[in-house]
């Protein structure tokens, strides 16, 4: 499998502000445009390295001035690497002082760099930021530079910043925030002559930067790389004095302190910048092409014939991550394995690529899915949450006690495989996107969903059908959390119009069926009008279909104005079930299932009749001003309804103590045994103090530890616990159930830790992955 590619790096969101001959007012505007966005530092502290003049020097101030405490790193070495002097960090620091900023001086080498980060923590007790700004130039030829001269630069360009990040990292991920900068440098972006040894080591530092806000995702520890042009001692060899006057190192501050501040979520990008201008990077490759057939010769005659197509950027793509990057090699790989002569498989009668015989057990790429609160919250007002509903809190607000994240939001993670349908299915690669409808979902979870987490999901084409007028593609999608504990399921049924009547069977017993519309009354119904900007709003969370927003392509299929997303819809009847036998209660919520009849355009009011049927619960909903049917033989499932028997377990039920909490430790001790991989992870003792009232009514001991666990009543028999928790009963098993998140009740004073905090995190996936409550 061979694929023909080229790939380059292109500029994105240029801005472009006013020539260099008014540099001085520029000047002015940018410290006035910087003064009007008001991005403060308060309570940051941020190390600079190569702080004592230039580029570092201009961060140091910026930062302080905005209320940052700053350690202002200097060697005091030349341009070369030699020599060393306490006088340009302490410059940097009396002019801070003297402003009335707060900054320490440190003179280590970045190589050292556990010294720098123990220099922010002595002074100021945390590290916020870091910019690995250190460097030094050694310029040779190629073939004239030495080892010494490659060594040097590498140890303090790449070298030095790894030892700073690493030393820096383990503190930002305890506190869940971070803010990396790295300076690569054009020479290492497009190389430059007599600078292969600092090119190397630039370009070093966008790879570094890149996994690193990989890995640091989910700590929110946000890394960058910038490509800063400016006038330095380090780039003096490489510019005119006229350009090194006029490119100031001021002009790059701004953007640095903006890719460090908490309102930016930019992670993992590459930014050019200088003289009051920047520009994001991005890669870009051209479409490419496969070389490699059955029955063709495969050697470099073939490459040099189709040259041309491979390296042709016409219609290029922009991978942004591995995943992307490696997705095509798979279509590739497809593509080679449908290169050979037509098989004795089923056939569409009307001709083309459309093979279901071949899709039939497919599975995609795995793909992975982030996301935080702020995205449940943005989906949770996509599907009609409101400030002036009762309960409204507790999707809305991340702070409070009981937020929570809509059950429906499950199938957000998993509709990322549905961009490519159509491109990288083996047997469909032929079909009409344009003809495919979203005909039925399904969705069942398997825990209440976290406030933010990095889900996997792993797609398989389990069924096609022929329905005569067109084809049903049923696609299980299976959501994994980073422990590789199943989440949720989803089914997609989709429904291809106009590739039927290829031989294909009719009914499967693998598609989660729908169930028929009682005939008497409903027992239950709730109205409520959507906004006219309710689509706009719901495609944020994912689903960009301009056929929801743009109305001209709407028109272009026959629709008066954009339609609301079906799956929006889907949200409204979970939430309108879930208000009226849950309690808003999601922790109940078990599973949906819907058929999607016909579109709600936005403005229009969606009614939802409901029929209680035991712990399930039919709906239907229609389009209240019309009376047309948009959901049809739905239900959700429910694992206890409210009116119906007692969620919460008598004291009798409950065990001897009458603790709610009692029930979980005793399940837990039940099937800590059957997790060996999980406890030898976890790896602690834990003492659980729980409380009732300003009493504690109970201790309980969780062991996870090699080769299996074990929970007992009473405090650890082997002496001193490695965590001890103090929480009253009703919020550990808040805790438990997702109800309560974690950080919320340690801010809250609810939960009380002593010991190993970082080992209770892992204590977590025990119950919330074991416990049957």
């Amino acid at each position: 499998m061979i694929l023909g590619s080229g790939v380059h790096l292109t500029r994105l969101g240029l801005v472009q502000l006013p020539s260099l001959v008014r540099l001085d007012l520029l000047h002015i505007q940018l410290r006035k445009l910087a003064d009007m966005a008001n991005l403060r530092f308060d309570g940051r502290v941020a190390l600079v390295t190569g702080a004592g003049g230039g580029l570092g020097r201009e961060y140091a101030l910026l930062f302080a001035e905005r209320g940052a405490s700053v350690v202002v790193n200097d060697l005091g070495g030349d341009i070369k690497g030699a020599g060393k002097s306490q006088r340009a960090a302490d410059k940097v620091v009396s002019e801070i002082r003297a402003k009335g900023g707060k900054a320490v001086p440190n003179y280590d080498s970045v190589e050292d760099g556990e010294k720098l980060v123990k220099t922010a923590l002595d002074n100021f007790g945390r590290i916020d930021i870091v910019i690995n700004n250190a460097g030094i130039l050694r310029d040779r030829s190629f073939a004239r530079t030495s080892d010494l001269d490659w060594d040097l630069v590498h140890r303090v360009h790449l070298r030095g910043a790894f030892q700073v990040s690493r030393a820096a990292w383990p503190h930002m991920k305890n506190q869940k925030y971070g803010r990396m900068i790295f300076t690569t440098s054009s020479a290492g972006l497009y190389g430059n002559f007599g600078q292969a040894n600092y090119s190397a080591a630039k370009l070093g530092l966008v790879g570094l930067c890149n996994t690193l806000a990989v890995e640091g995702a989910k700590y929110n520890i946000n890394c960058n790389s910038i490509a800063p042009f400016a006038g330095s001692r380090l780039t003096e060899t490489v510019m005119t004095s006229d350009m090194v006057d006029a490119l100031k190192p001021f002009y790059i501050a701004p953007i640095v302190a903006y890719l460090c501040h908490d309102t930016c979520n930019e992670n993992g990008g590459i930014f050019e910048c200088g003289a009051g201008w920047y520009a994001k990077l991005r890669y870009q490759r051209s479409k490419g092409v496969v070389v490699r057939k059955k029955g063709v010769k495969y050697t470099p005659e073939e490459i040099c014939r189709t040259w041309d197509v491979g390296t042709d950027f016409e219609d290029p793509s922009y991978p942004s991550n591995i995943q992307e990057a490696n997705s095509v090699m798979v279509e590739a790989l497809h593509a080679y394995n449908q290169s050979d002569e037509p098989t004795n498989d089923i056939q569409n009668k009307s001709g083309g690529g459309f093979n279901p015989s071949k899709a039939i057990g497919f599975q995609f790429p795995s793909s992975t899915f982030t996301y935080s609160s702020k995205d449940a919250i943005l989906y949770a007002l996509g599907v009609g949450v409101s400030t002036q509903q009762e309960d409204h809190l507790k999707f809305l607000f991340e702070l409070n006690e009981n937020f929570c994240v809509l059950p429906s939001y499950g199938v957000i993670p998993a509709q990322v495989i549905m961009d490519l349908i159509g491109s990288s299915i083996p047997g469909l690669e032929d079909i009409d996107v344009t003809k495919i409808l979203h005909g039925e979902q399904y969705l069942e979870l398997h825990r209440p969903l976290p406030s933010s987490a990095t889900f996997t999901s792993v797609a398989t084409v389990i069924d096609i059908l022929d329905k005569g007028s067109g084809a049903l593609i049923v696609i299980g999608i299976e959501t994994f959390d980073e422990s590789e504990q199943l989440v949720a399921y989803n089914q997609f049924i989709l429904f291809l119009v106009g590739s039927g009547n290829f031989g294909g069977k009719r009914n499967s017993d693998k598609i989660k069926p729908c169930c028929k519309t009682p005939s008497r009354a409903p027992d239950a119904s709730i109205k409520e009008v959507t906004s006219v900007d309710q689509a706009a709003l719901y495609r944020l969370s994912g689903d960009r279909n301009p056929l929801h927003i743009d109305p001209t392509f709407a028109a272009m299929g026959g629709l008066p104005q954009p339609i609301l997303h079906g799956l929006c819809s889907f949200g409204y009847a979970t939430r309108h079930v879930l208000k009226q036998f849950a309690d808003n209660d999601v922790s109940k919520f078990k599973a949906i299932k819907v058929r999607f009849s016909k579109p709600v355009l936005p403005g229009q009011t969606i009614q939802t009749d409901m029929w209680k049927e035991g712990n399930r619960i039919l709906i239907q909903c229609q389009v209240a001003e019309t009376g047309s049917v948009v959901l049809s033989g739905g239900y959700i499932e429910l694992t206890d309804v409210a009116g119906g028997a007692t969620t919460v377990a008598s004291s009798t039920e409950q065990g001897n103590s009458g603790l709610q909490s009692e029930m979980i430790f005793n399940e837990m001790g039940k099937q800590l045994a059957a997790v060996p991989d999980l406890v030898k992870k976890v790896n602690g003792v834990f003492l659980y103090n729980i409380t009732v009232g300003k009493k504690i009514a109970g201790k309980w001991t969780v062991v996870a530890k090699a080769p299996s666990g074990e929970v007992y009543k009473g405090e650890p028999k082997t002496g001193k616990a490695d965590c001890t928790v103090t929480i009253a009963d009703e919020d550990f098993v808040g805790l438990v159930t997702g109800k309560l998140v974690p950080q919320q009740a340690f801010m809250a004073g609810k939960l009380k830790v002593k010991g190993n905090i970082m080992l209770l995190q892992k204590a977590g996936q025990l119950f919330q992955q074991n416990a049957k409550l």
